[in-house]
């Protein structure tokens, strides 16, 4: 017995339960997301490759127009040249071509990767990671997290990777070696051609191999993502008090309404015409006036100790009390504090008011 209560105490503390909602949010508010930096590498060496493969005779045409620009601009070099109008003038054209060879490919590289992150993340703003936190500027911590195993799963993907990658460079290069004599013989057009098919060849071998890797991460990521996200039995339980409210406070607050609610029953007690008595179990207070209500009213009711102290009450306030064993259950099953009294019942309390009210002489 003391074996199976140490071996519970020992399991109680370990983190094997999925993560709530309420810790999903918590984590994602502070910046605690997962997502595959292989997927988006992948998506952006690939948009970059088909970009410049597209855009390549473009991109080559202004390379030529910033040589041709520079070499005629040098060749008659000239006091002209070298002043501070020709050197701005020589900057921005020099300028003006780059940005025009590479905004394109910038643009969809920005585009790309913003687009993978937004799928695999979605949008958050938080400004909790850029908090300076002072363990972070503990050594120990750093080199915990720089030989960390999660450190050496990242040092050997980037390895394997670079080595896959230069594989599959080598190897494609190797099988059009025969061709690379020829391009001695080749016109520019198709020697452009060639370069943009080896390109585009090499970029669809890399892009499927990235992006096979990527998912192979991606599915990794989720993994320790889910992994650091679990809850021990201990922490779900913490939450669900801190969400529902301490089981212990809830009962309490319960209790103090019982007793705020008895308090109040027991001073409309007064306003009773009679009890109706079980005579041990129940006990119901009714107060009927024509003028306000149609029937008459429940005003206090009460089960064993409850029912004892409405009718140590009522004898002491001087009302009426009446035996009426089924009539008090049915009041009791029938009818809540402040209502009126259901109709099936009218009879058999008109003939317990008819009974009072003759006491009484009225």
């Amino acid at each position: 017995m003391t074996l199976s209560k140490i071996n519970l105490q020992l399991f109680a503390g370990e983190k094997t339960e999925p993560a709530t909602p309420k810790r999903r949010q918590e984590a994602r508010k502070k910046g605690q997301v997962f997502q595959s930096r292989e997927i988006t590498s992948a998506l952006v060496v690939v948009t970059g490759f088909l970009m410049i493969n597209l855009f390549l005779q473009s991109f080559l045409g202004r390379v030529g127009n910033l040589l041709k620009f520079l070499l005629i601009t040098y060749s008659g070099a000239n006091d002209d040249v070298f002043n501070t109008a020709g050197i701005w003038k020589i900057f921005y054209y020099v300028v003006n071509q780059i940005v025009l060879i590479s905004v394109p490919v910038i643009l969809a590289i920005f585009a790309v990767s913003l687009i993978s992150t937004y799928f695999q993340v979605g949008f958050v703003f938080t400004a909790e990671p850029l908090t300076l936190k002072f363990e972070r500027l503990n050594p120990v911590e750093g080199f915990k997290r720089i030989f960390s195993r999660r450190a050496l799963v990242e040092l050997l993907k980037s390895v394997a990777k670079v080595v896959v990658l230069f594989y599959i460079m080598y190897s494609f290069l190797a099988s059009q070696y025969k061709g690379i004599p020829m391009l001695l013989d080749m016109s520019v057009q198709d020697l452009l051609r060639y370069t943009s098919n080896i390109l585009f060849g090499i970029t669809i071998r890399i892009g499927i191999v990235l992006i096979v890797l990527g998912v192979i991460d991606y599915f990794f990521q989720w993994r320790e993502y889910e992994n650091s996200l679990k809850m021990s039995k201990e922490d779900i339980k913490e939450e669900f008090k801190e969400t529902e409210g301490n089981p212990q406070i809830k009962a309490e607050i319960r209790k103090k309404q019982r007793q705020i609610s008895t308090r109040r029953m027991m001073q409309d007690l007064k306003k009773a015409d009679v009890v109706i008595t079980n005579p041990t179990h129940f006990a119901v207070a009714l107060m009927y006036d024509s003028e306000v209500n149609d029937a008459p009213v429940v005003v206090a009711k009460g089960k064993d100790l409850l029912a004892l102290k409405i009718k140590e009450e009522a004898e002491k306030l001087d009302i009426p009390i009446v035996e009426n064993k089924p009539l008090a259950q049915a009041l009791y099953n029938s009818t809540e504090v402040g209502q009126m009294i259901p109709p099936e019942l009218y009879q058999a309390v008109a003939e317990v008011l008819a009974y009072v009210y003759s006491l009484r002489g009225e």
